[in-house]
């Protein structure tokens, strides 16, 4: 194994995180698709595909480094909300806790000169700034349309859906 046991240790805390906030979201997304709002739900199923993709490429990188990956059970998941600003609030606090995981794990793989580790937890501390910028910008859009949620769903589905329109861009 060329990395350090301490930081396989904190990398299978997170892949439990990662898995966690993928099972997380699919609650978050049966909220609003039980709620008739078709572009929140596929938001957040999305949502849900790009944290296992997360836990994924820890599992991945483990694996190509000669550690063992551990598989997590999952824990039990909240599946009530009481508004789409509830929801997307959880959300954004889920986003808020990994972001200072992950910076925990770049600690660890730097306090034990593991710089395998510290280089490709690198990709992880940029994307947390995307996730939670987004998050913060989704809740802040549900607030701002005060109980108008056909109003998010138009935002979503222009600026949130995956990519047909830039950020500050035309349709």
């Amino acid at each position: 194994m060329i990395i350090k046991e301490k930081t396989v240790e904190a990398m299978n805390t997170q892949i439990v995180s990662e898995f966690t906030a993928s099972a997380q979201y699919i609650a978050i997304a049966v909220y609003f698709d039980e709620e008739g709002l078709p572009e929140l739900a596929g938001f957040f199923y999305r949502q849900s595909e790009e944290e296992r993709d997360h836990a994924m490429k820890f599992v991945r990188f483990l694996l190509e480094v000669g550690a063992k990956p551990i598989i997590p059970a999952i824990a039990n998941l909240r599946n009530e909300f009481s508004s789409a600003a509830d929801a997307v609030g959880f959300a954004l606090e889920q986003e808020k806790r990994v972001t200072h995981q992950i910076a925990h794990l770049v600690s660890i793989a730097q306090g034990e000169g593991d710089h395998t580790c510290a280089n490709f937890l690198q990709w992880f501390v940029t994307e947390q700034v995307e996730e939670v910028s987004s998050m913060t910008a989704l809740l802040q859009t549900i607030q701002h349309a005060g109980g108008a949620l056909l109003l998010v769903e138009d935002y979503v589905r222009r600026r949130m859906s995956g990519g047909t329109v830039e950020e500050g861009g035309e349709e």
